[in-house]
């Protein structure tokens, strides 16, 4: 059996460290467990690593990393991008900062300059370094909101997004010629920088990032604004630092800091799984909020790309918006606010992912704004701000997806919590300054749209058998799509994987216009639509599910209906 062969050969080869061959001793009588870690290769995906950590092929560890490095060092010396360099950043997580200092020795011993982060610093940030530094590329070790036994590692290209078609699957293609762990380059750390190599970057590009933050200002905080009382825990991730900063220098007074929850910790002590989508995070934010009368909470994830917001509702307790509420209510301020000072571009765009709401379609038509709709994935929408500074055709003003991530401005190519927290603080002060509440101010935007409600609810199916589930569920749904679900009927069905859209009444079959996705996609009457896809970082399989309603209560009712059809129920 191949496992165990590569098994073995972790075990007596001298080139894995010492700690690393005991850890694999100690299973040596779980096959269940060396085949967990030795069936496959950890898959180096689309947009790079991401997985257990622990030692073997199928985990991630220094090993992995440095394939993963390797390869993808071998893509920018065919690229003759050697001499840009590479920006790499990490974040609190377990390994994180020596898989970034390996991945930077990988790099050097390639003759690629490395550009490494001094300390932990959020996602974001990492992807305005790699335009700010002039670098072909850029690495974040991040597993974003797993839980802490995870670890990743994800690759940006030189306009700041994460990788695209058809430079993912080319360095995947690196990545995969490597067979043998051995044949990776690496040097010592003193060698690196006394080659000039190793270059450790910090304060001066957080300077710089923090400047054009402060350019996306619409409304500068007035008197009244900034005295409202903002409750943020950064999770124990990279947020803590930068969130503080923009949101003093922009002049809120009030700002309180979850203790417990302020520092690095690799293990999440409080929360365990670090989402800001999950509800229980907010339980000591809550508590601080009771104590110093707080008027909005924020949360955001390890690497600060996501951000959750708790505000209040009209009897004064708090209540989670999901990411369609707060894209929902960010792209309202933004479109309106430019829109009243007569700054909004005749050719603006709003973008948004297809698993996303569809009251972002209401306010683009409401502003004569251009929606585009991308793939699951942010850097779907960073290659669209490329193609609009290329082209001239839009002007991006707003990119959201429902998974809480949120990006303002073109400084960062990747979903940006930090500046995201900037503009939805600056949209409460002004709202206050209006004399309503973010809460209200979303009820005014359902009253003028409809009532959209959406839910996201995800299967976990971990192991060799769960991935065989998934594909089993997907195929179902591929060889038996509904014509109905619940009340509603199915307009429209997309299969991404096919590429294909086909028109149930007139039986028409039309193309995408998008790549290869696993997702399919049911359009139904009445603004409501269904989605199932794999997760792309996670042992799971979600379901989307979005309705428009006449109250909240009506599109509760028709989202419960549409969730618990007999279509959905996995046997």
């Amino acid at each position: 059996m191949k496992y165990l062969e590569e098994y073995k050969k972790w075990l007596s080869d001298p080139y894995f460290d010492e700690d690393t061959r005991k850890e694999l001793e100690d299973i040596k009588d779980n096959d269940k467990e060396i085949k967990e870690r030795f069936f496959k290769d950890l898959e180096f995906g689309t947009g790079g690593l991401r997985g257990i950590l622990g030692a073997g092929i199928n985990r991630m560890n220094i090993y992995t990393v440095r394939r993963a490095t390797q390869g993808l060092a071998n893509y920018i010396i065919k690229q003759n991008g050697q001499d840009k360099g590479v920006a790499i950043a990490y974040d609190s997580r377990r390994m994180s900062p020596q898989f970034a200092l390996q991945a930077a020795l990988c790099l050097a011993a390639n003759n690629i300059n490395a550009y490494l982060f001094d300390s932990l610093r959020p996602t974001p940030e990492l992807s305005f370094a790699v335009r700010e530094l002039g670098c072909i590329a850029g690495i974040v070790i991040t597993a974003s909101h797993n839980p802490p036994e995870y670890n990743g590692y994800k690759v940006y290209w030189e306009d700041g997004a994460q990788i695209t078609y058809p430079k993912d699957v080319e360095i995947i293609h690196e990545v995969n010629t490597i067979k043998d762990l051995s044949e990776v380059k690496t040097i010592s750390q003193e060698e690196a920088v006394n080659k000039g190599l190793l270059r450790i970057v910090g304060k001066d590009i957080d300077d710089k990032y923090i400047e054009c933050l402060k350019k996306l200002v619409i409304n500068p905080v007035n008197s009244e604004g900034r005295n409202i009382n903002i409750v943020y825990t950064p999770l124990n991730g990279t947020g803590n630092m930068p969130v503080r900063r923009i949101l003093k220098e922009l002049g809120f007074k009030n700002v309180y800091i979850v203790p417990e929850q302020e520092n690095p910790d690799s293990e999440f002590t409080t929360v365990g799984y670090p989402n800001p989508e999950d509800p229980s995070v907010f339980e000591l934010a809550k508590e601080l909020a009771e104590e110093v009368n707080g008027d909005i909470i924020l949360a955001t994830d390890p690497d600060a790309d996501r951000l959750g917001v708790q505000v209040r509702d009209k009897n004064g307790e708090f209540v989670l918006f999901n990411g369609n509420m707060t894209g929902a209510l960010i792209a309202e301020y933004i479109f309106s606010q430019k829109a009243r000072k007569g700054l909004l571009p005749k050719n603006s765009a709003l973008i948004k992912t297809i698993v996303t709401g569809n009251l972002s379609k209401r306010i683009a038509e409401e502003y004569n704004a251009t929606l585009i709709e991308v793939l699951t994935g942010f850097k779907y929408i960073g290659e669209q701000i490329k193609l609009f500074e290329e082209t001239g055709s839009n002007e991006f003003m707003f990119g959201y997806e429902e998974s809480y991530g949120y990006l303002i401005g073109t400084h960062s190519r990747d979903k940006d919590a930090i500046a995201s927290a900037m503009i939805l603080c600056e949209a409460a002060a002004y709202y206050k300054s209006q004399g309503i509440s973010l809460y209200e101010q979303m009820d005014n935007i359902y009253k003028k749209y409809g009532y959209f409600k959406e839910k996201t609810v995800s299967v976990t199916l971990k192991g060799i058998e769960g991935m065989e589930k998934i594909k089993d569920i997907m195929e179902g749904y591929r060889k038996n799509p509904p014509k109905a679900i619940g009340d509603y009927r199915v307009l429209r069905y997309r299969d991404y994987l096919a590429e294909t859209i086909t028109d149930n009444k007139s039986g028409k079959v039309m193309p995408t216009g998008l790549i290869k996705a696993d997702v399919l996609y049911y359009e139904m009457n009445d603004d409501a639509w269904c989605a199932i896809r794999p997760s792309g970082t996670e042992p799971k399989i979600k379901f989307y599910f979005g309705v428009r309603g006449i109250s909240r209560d009506d599109a509760e009712d028709k989202l419960s209906c549409l969730m618990n059809d007999e279509v959905f129920k996995i046997k």
